[in-house]
């Protein structure tokens, strides 16, 4: 690395050894980025080389070099999520095909596949602790799933394969996001926002206000977009942005053909299918599962079946309820798809007099962020704590480090509550940095970035979550815990890393559990302007309506999952349309319209980690709902099943497979019993 190269990536670290996001100059990202590759590629060939072969002058000597390229490629990726500009996605894009090349070159380097296999055999293996191991048996099975053992022409194909799936990835992202931001419904006549809650109204003004205008600006982010659908009385408005929405990145709605993300998706498909075939796969699902909890792919098939058999006639049950409704009280005939919102709305007033927006000044976010860190401190003595000396990408973000029982720094995290332009859509956890000792034997801590896109405060006052937000950010902070409690300091096998995918949700969805608490609820609500505490009459009806369409958003699930892993279980091409149809045929309970092009938006599986293990959602969700019955038996807060939770499952990181480390805190396999109660389903 040059002296000015290596100068450049010295300033994008601070003292802290976390990022400094300011420093970060997008004309200078491909230069750093292709020069730590070639110090990791220079190390590797080093390691090789030498004549003694052991866990130490192998794993931890590579380890400190790809978390060098790792430590300066996190801030990029995720910056290009959250503040994204022209700039640096054309520097961030630019960096994919070279990530890619030395991903594929590092998978199929057969001396350094040798070495681990060499450590495998070695009587120092058996010396070795469980997390070391696990490093080293996961290695092998990576190089082995990045076709080492292929001969020279298939690694060249192999290696251009995954470089394009990469690309494709990164379009398909750009895509939707741009589809998204394209959209926008300007209205300047109040009469056509009736029955809109004033929060909303207000953000829309405030929006409008941004873009030098009159009136109220409306888009197609969540938070935007989701009260106009439940709420509008004007069914042409939602119709319009229903069908905006369903149809971004498609050939379809108003940006028809601008950001098309069908050709994206069939040559993505055409080439997972390769990929598989290749490693000697029958298909891409058959692949997917290579790591993770469930075994094949009947099995999975199976379990959403039997799931989707046990939901179905209640779900169906759903929606009748709610046509007979529409029908009885406001002589709708027949409902369309963007009517189901709005007359769910109504019906779940009409039966327990609760709406999310009633509920919504009882979430100000300086109650419900304290209120957060007040769980995990009942739980597992955490106590969290606010830095001001750090830098943040943006003025909204702030940044908290995690103290233990023991007063021991575990970690820290950045928190980005809120939607804004260039800023991709949904919620999620990333990592920033991994726990690992260094080789110098210090350590690093971990630090994780969660985010989310909630809307803001408006107009000097605090912002205010609906409920289901509240449940959406203990879920990502269920993730940031597993990622920053750790105990292990072996980098491959840390925090998330090296946890089966369809495992790794179980502390996220876990976590969602205390939202629904009333024990919890006391210190997690207050009202925005009085302080008062959510009234209990608020509280009995808001826990009556939590399983409210329960069955029909089960079954909406399971459409999703269905459609991604019997997609991905074809060998041949198929019409990706015919068959998202033909799977709602199947169990859906509301016919979409043709029209609809979710899957052009489907970024999960398209864009993300997700590919034939979108099931994994609900696998964990089996997981976590058998594992809250514990705390459900001993007290929500009972500091014992919390420390064993802890121990067993926070601290474990991929340290173990994750069937043994359940049935280590709970003492036997999981049962869908817990979550078909949960979720009011009579099983």
């Amino acid at each position: 690395m040059t002296d000015t190269v290596l100068s450049t990536a010295q300033k994008w670290t601070n003292n802290h050894g976390i990022p400094a996001f300011k420093q970060i100059e997008p004309d200078r990202i491909v230069e750093v980025i292709k020069d730590a590759i070639a110090a990791c590629k220079r190390n590797v060939e080093n390691v090789v080389a030498q004549p003694s072969i052991d866990f130490a002058n192998v794993v931890l000597v590579l380890d400190e070099v790809d978390t060098y390229l790792s430590n300066l490629w996190s801030p990029v990726s995720h910056m290009n999520s959250v503040v994204s500009s022209d700039a640096l996605r054309e520097a961030h894009d630019a960096c994919l095909p070279l990530l890619s090349e030395y991903g594929t070159w590092l998978g199929q380097h057969k001396e350094l596949y040798e070495c681990y296999r060499a450590i495998a055999k070695s009587a120092e293996f058996g010396q070795l602790n469980d997390a070391q191991r696990k490093v080293v048996t996961n290695a092998i099975q990576e190089f082995e799933l990045s076709g080492v053992a292929l001969p020279q022409a298939q690694q060249e194909q192999f290696a251009k394969i995954q470089s394009r799936l990469s690309e494709l990835s990164s379009t398909f992202s750009n895509n939707v996001l741009d589809a998204t931001m394209a959209f926008k419904k300007h209205i300047t006549d109040e009469a056509e926002l009736a029955g809109l809650p004033v929060s909303a109204k207000a953000a829309a003004a405030q929006a409008a206000k941004e873009n030098d205008l009159s009136g109220w600006l409306f888009t197609l982010d969540i938070p935007s977009y989701l009260p106009v659908m439940m709420y509008a009385d004007n069914a042409e408005l939602r119709e319009e942005l229903y069908q905006a929405y369903v149809t971004r990145a498609s050939d379809q709605g108003p940006n028809a053909g601008q950001f098309d993300n069908t050709d994206i998706i069939e040559e993505t498909l055409a080439l997972r299918q390769q990929k598989a075939e290749l490693l000697g796969f029958a298909s891409y699902a058959e692949l997917s599962l290579a790591k993770k909890m469930a075994k094949t792919p009947a099995q999975v098939v199976d379990f959403l079946q039997d799931l989707a058999n046990k939901s179905k006639p209640q779900a169906t049950d759903d929606l009748a309820q709610v046509q007979t409704f529409a029908h009885e009280h406001y002589g709708k005939e027949a409902l369309e798809a963007w009517d189901i919102a709005y007359y769910s709305e109504k019906l779940k007033q009409a039966k327990y007099t609760i709406s999310d927006e009633a509920l919504r000044p009882y979430f100000p976010e300086t109650k419900v962020i304290p209120g957060l860190f007040k769980v995990v401190e009942k739980l597992y003595g955490l106590v969290i704590s606010q830095r001001s000396d750090v830098d943040v990408w943006h003025d909204d973000v702030k940044f908290y480090d995690i103290y233990d029982a023991q007063g021991e720094l575990r970690g820290s995290f950045y928190l980005d509550l809120y939607a804004r332009a260039k800023k991709r859509g949904g919620a999620w956890m990333d990592e920033c940095r991994v726990r690992r000792t260094r080789q110098d034997g210090t350590l690093q801590y971990p630090v994780a970035y969660l985010t989310c896109n909630f809307s803001g405060p408006v107009d000097g006052k605090p912002a205010c979550f609906t409920h289901d937000e509240v449940v959406t950010l203990f879920h990502e902070f269920g993730h940031g815990i597993h990622h920053m409690l750790t105990k292990i300091d072996v980098a491959g096998v840390s925090g998330i890393n090296g946890v089966a995918w369809d495992a790794v949700e179980l502390p996220s969805q876990f976590l969602e559990n205390w939202c629904w608490q009333p024990e919890a609820l006391q210190f997690l609500s207050g009202h925005v302007e009085t302080g008062e505490a959510l009234p209990q009459e608020l509280l009995d009806k808001m826990l009556a309506a939590k399983n409210f369409q329960s069955a029909m958003q089960m079954m909406r699930q399971l459409e999703f999952s269905l459609f991604d892993f019997t997609l991905h279980m074809q060998t041949e091409r198929v019409d990706v349309q015919a068959f998202i149809d033909q799977v709602r045929d199947s169990v859906s309970v509301l016919k979409a319209p043709a029209f609809n092009r979710f899957q052009n938006s489907f970024g999960h599986i398209f864009a993300g980690g997700y590919a034939a293990g979108y099931y994994s959602y609900k696998w964990a969700e089996v997981l976590s709902a058998d594992a809250f019955a514990s705390f459900e038996e001993n007290g929500i807060f009972d500091r014992e099943t919390g420390r064993a939770f802890l121990h067993n499952i926070l601290e474990m990181g991929g340290s173990k497979e994750p069937m043994e480390l359940y049935i280590a805190f709970k003492g036997r396999e999981p049962t869908v019993d817990a979550l078909l109660r949960h979720s009011g389903i009579a099983a």
